[in-house]
């Protein structure tokens, strides 16, 4: 008769939901990474930090101009919660972008941070100092590849005697 196991089949399904959810959050992490490596190389700072445990908090705070002490503060519970949105706010402003943009760095960062890495954003300096707090248009100076540049108007015909 046949040897039937059914523990085989409860493994067998969870092997397949394991490999089901695994694949997308190894895609999703290997983004968030590329584009962290992005913002630290756009901030001026060695994009292989991004991917070095508590070294790429101290560089973070590099990058938003706050001291280092500021590493204490992320280990306090609920203290850490304050800190770490305050820090994302400061990023957003070293980017030249408003609280909106925190809002989704916060609440969307799996949109957002590679919208910051990848987009046409400049680091302005710790918290946007150098440039103000303004919020920069990234469309500006942005040239579509896909559309031709327009032609010039014809110059008027000289006047004829």
């Amino acid at each position: 008769m046949n040897n039937y196991d059914p523990s085989a089949g409860v493994f067998a399904s969870l092997a397949a939901l394991f490999a089901v959810l695994f694949i997308p959050i190894l895609i999703v992490s290997v983004v968030l990474i590329i584009a962290n490596w992005k913002i630290y190389e756009k901030a001026g700072k060695p994009g292989w930090a991004a991917i070095i445990p508590i070294y790429n908090v101290i560089v973070l705070l590099e990058i938003v101009g706050k001291p280092v002490w500021w590493i204490i503060l992320f280990l306090i519970p609920c203290v850490n919660i304050i800190f770490a949105i305050w820090t994302t706010n400061l990023l957003s402003k070293s980017f030249g972008q408003s609280e909106g943009f925190t809002v989704g760095l916060v609440l969307l960062p799996y949109i957002f941070y590679p919208i910051l890495g990848f987009g046409n954003y400049k680091y302005m300096g710790p918290a946007g100092i150098p440039g103000g707090m303004s919020p920069i248009d990234p469309s500006v100076g942005y040239k579509d590849p896909f559309i031709p540049p327009p032609t010039p108007p014809n110059p008027p015909a000289p006047p004829q005697e």
